[in-house]
């Protein structure tokens, strides 16, 4: 893939950007295979090849430039907006709908937060597309000053935009480098997208995570969904379970699930996509996965983790290797931290890998490890 922005300097985000696509796998198989040559015993499935262009579901935007002239991208290194609407690793339809948001901004007079000078209220714009092709816009404001001037305007954007389905303001009052602050408040009636994953209907609200890259998110479901349903367990924890993709994909009538979360958002994105699967043995908690594990019981047969680049840490590898459990399906972003914790379980034996390419023209990749007890 070529891109003008890289070649230009503009945007330097894909390191990789230019090489070979092929290049790029191999190397991020080499880059797994020596972090995780201590275990001997993996069988290393082939790899999953994502598209490399035009695969990312989100696009984070940092708004620039001016009420008449805005820009939607990054920031250079004196603070100036660098417009990235036609970035190519976003799709086809986020890439659609951009110079409609830049015009809004300009309608609705929305200013943009200077970041030199702290002056202004906008500070990012944040897009969703589902595999529908439906939208949720998230305008990251510094204040409540202008959210009455984007209600007044938010029907001609809703009418020049009918696949926008979800508009939310966050606010973000602090000026440090965090993309969006903890208050959300939903401006439509709908307040959930859609995200049809394989057979499954999943519901994003606002605040809640998903993977930027919608394909390679079904690939990692059905893959960790295959090994649970060889396990065969007949309970089963997803621990760090965001809006409840594995939960939900492992969902058997023969079998207890719980998805554990901190996120209260995600958590109720999860009961509604179980409920409207009706889905009778599937739980969900909001609250810290460690805590939740330490206090609960009786243990599960098998563990789905899938934290944070930290990794699972000392405390979650600890109640692990001291637990009932049989199975453990590590789904990390991070395959320095996943090597990290796997030698701190010696308990459990990594029995198979696969390396799920989330992010190309990037370092980055997903590595799903099942794990046996010895």
């Amino acid at each position: 893939m070529q891109c003008s922005y890289f070649d230009a300097a503009r945007c330097l985000s894909c390191t990789h950007m230019g090489q070979p696509y092929a290049e790029q796998l191999a190397a991020k198989e080499l880059h797994c295979r020596t972090l995780l040559a201590a275990h001997s015993s993996l069988q290393w499935l082939p790899p999953v090849g994502s598209r490399e262009a035009g695969f990312r579901n989100k696009a984070k935007m940092v708004v620039g430039g001016s009420v008449r002239s805005p820009t939607l991208g990054i920031l250079d290194a004196e603070g100036r907006g660098v417009d990235l609407r036609e970035c190519g690793v976003c799709s086809p339809g986020l890439q659609a709908c951009l110079p409609a948001f830049a015009a809004f901004i300009s309608q609705a007079r929305l200013t943009p937060y200077d970041v030199p000078r702290r002056i202004g209220e906008l500070k990012h714009l944040i897009v969703t597309e589902s595999p529908d092709g439906e939208l949720m816009l998230r305008l990251v404001l510094r204040s409540e000053n202008l959210i009455g001037r984007i209600r007044r305007h938010l029907p001609s954007l809703l009418e020049a935009l009918p696949q926008l389905k979800v508009v939310s303001v966050n606010l973000h009052p602090e000026h440090k480098a965090v993309l969006e602050g903890d208050r959300e408040v939903v401006l439509t009636a709908q307040s959930t997208l859609r995200m049809r994953v394989n057979d499954l209907d999943l519901h994003l609200r606002p605040q809640s995570f998903f993977q930027t890259n919608t394909e390679m998110a079904a690939a990692l479901y059905r893959q960790g969904s295959a090994w649970v349903s060889e396990v065969a367990p007949a309970s089963v924890w997803d621990l760090y379970c965001g809006v409840g993709g594995f939960a939900l994909h492992c969902a058997d009538p023969s079998r207890d699930v719980v998805g554990v979360e901190t996120s209260r958002e995600a958590i109720a994105s999860a009961e509604l996509s179980s409920g409207d699967a009706g889905l009778q043995r599937v739980r969900f908690r909001s609250g810290d996965a460690t805590a939740f594990a330490v206090a609960t019981r009786p243990e599960p047969e098998l563990v789905i983790v899938n934290p944070p680049r930290r990794g699972i840490g000392n405390d979650m590898c600890g109640w692990l290797e001291s637990s009932t459990v049989q199975h453990v399906v590590y789904s990390s972003c991070n395959a320095k931290s996943l090597a990290r914790d796997l030698a701190a379980m010696p308990s459990f034996t990594a029995r198979r890998v696969r390396l799920l390419d989330m992010f190309p023209q990037t370092s980055h990749y997903e590595a799903m490890v099942l794990l046996e007890r010895s």
